[in-house]
This record gives structure tokens, sequence and C-alpha cells, in this order.
């Protein structure tokens, strides 16, 4: 069966600034939501709210109907998370890093043998292109074990090649895990989404497609 969260409410604010209010989704294994706003509208807030690194001031998340506390999300690998900022060690090399996160080596093997993978491993991560880095990052992000994954900025600044590779890995993936999607580069994020979301002052408001954003004031 698959795992449903639900986020019944979040709240965040920055002193007297409110970031996010009123916010709240359903996510299932099987779908990728994408969630589109304006720059300081709480997007990587959130996605931080979600993984445990930023302590909400309220938020009410459930995994198949179970209470998660933010603490919990963590240790008990219920949702992994790609940020904005690169992660990896840029004096390793990519074959080292890649033991760093699975010591089995059929999970290796997963990610060597991926597409690109095989031509850059003896490069070291801090002289991989933008697109070898954060391709590399989510094949590690994403085969971990946790049935969600939030991704902030995947596509940003990389190159058209490895950026249709992501969309063609994340389409795949979403046969096992429940993705949560931001990315200003919106008619990537509309081309693998199933469903979106738009924060404007600090709620979430659903959204179809293109139309639908430029109705709520995110695309002009």
């Amino acid at each position: 069966m698959n795992s449903v969260l639900k986020l019944y409410y979040a709240r965040k604010s920055f002193g007297s600034k409110k970031v996010l209010t009123n916010v709240s989704f359903e996510l299932a294994q099987g779908e990728i939501i994408g969630i589109f706003g304006r720059n300081g509208s709480g997007k990587s807030t959130l996605l931080k709210m979600l993984f445990g690194t930023l302590k909400a001031d309220a938020l009410d998340v459930r995994i198949n109907n179970l209470p998660v506390k933010q603490s919990q999300i963590i240790t008990e690998q219920h949702i992994g998370y790609l940020p904005q900022d690169n992660f990896l060690p840029k004096h390793l090399k990519v074959r080292d890093v890649i033991p760093l996160f699975f010591s089995a080596g059929e999970e290796q093997d997963l990610i060597f043998r991926a597409p690109f993978i095989e031509r850059i491993a003896k490069t070291k991560i801090g002289l991989l292109s933008m697109g070898e880095r954060r391709y590399l990052e989510l094949l590690l992000v994403a085969h971990l074990p946790h049935p969600f994954l939030l991704l902030d900025e995947p596509f940003s600044m990389i190159e058209p090649l490895y950026k249709e590779e992501i969309k063609k890995f994340l389409i795949s993936l979403k046969a096992k895990k429940g993705i949560v999607l931001t990315d200003h580069y919106y008619p990537d994020v509309l081309e693998v989404s199933d469903r979106n979301i738009v924060l404007v002052n600090g709620e979430s408001t659903p959204a179809a497609g293109e139309k639908a954003l430029m109705e709520l004031g995110y695309l002009r």
C-alpha cells in the first residue's frame, strides 16, 4: 500500500514577518507536487520545516494518519531532501563519495550504472559542472529509502542535457516515492508534476497549470 503524507498546516514567522500562515497539501507515493511562489514566498522555508532542519512555529504533518514530529523526520527516514546548496565534499572524487551514502555493493552499483556517472567517476566533485553535480546529488538522495522526497530547485543553472535526464529520472522515481518539487524554471516543473500549488501571502492555493499560475500572480 502506498504511503500518504498529509500536511494539515504549517506556520512560520521571522520576527514580525509572517512567511507561512496557512499551508496544506496531501501527497501520496506515486505522484509529484510542484510548489510555486515568488522569491521570499516561503518555498525553501517550507521544505526545510518538512525535513525538520528549520523549527516551525506550528506544524501538523502526518504519514498514514500518524503524527510525525520534526525531530523524527530525519532519524526515522520519513523524508529525503535535496537542498538548493551543494553539499558534497569538493575534494573527493565521485567514486569515493558514493560509498559514503551506500555501504552495500548493489546499492552503489545503482549509482555507478546510472547515465553519465561512469564517465565522471574519477572526477573531483569540485571540478564537476553544475549539471553533473546536481544530477549526482539527486541520484544519491533519491536512492535512499525515504518514501517521500523534497527537491529544492533541481533544475536551476544546469545544462539542458542534465535537465532532461533529471526529468526522465523523476518520472520513473515517482513509482516508489512521493515527490515535492520547487523551481523557478516553471515549464520543467509543469512537465513532470501531477498537481501544483502556489504560495501567495503565506497561503497555499491549488494551481492546475500555466493559466492558473498567471491568475494567481506567479506569472505575467
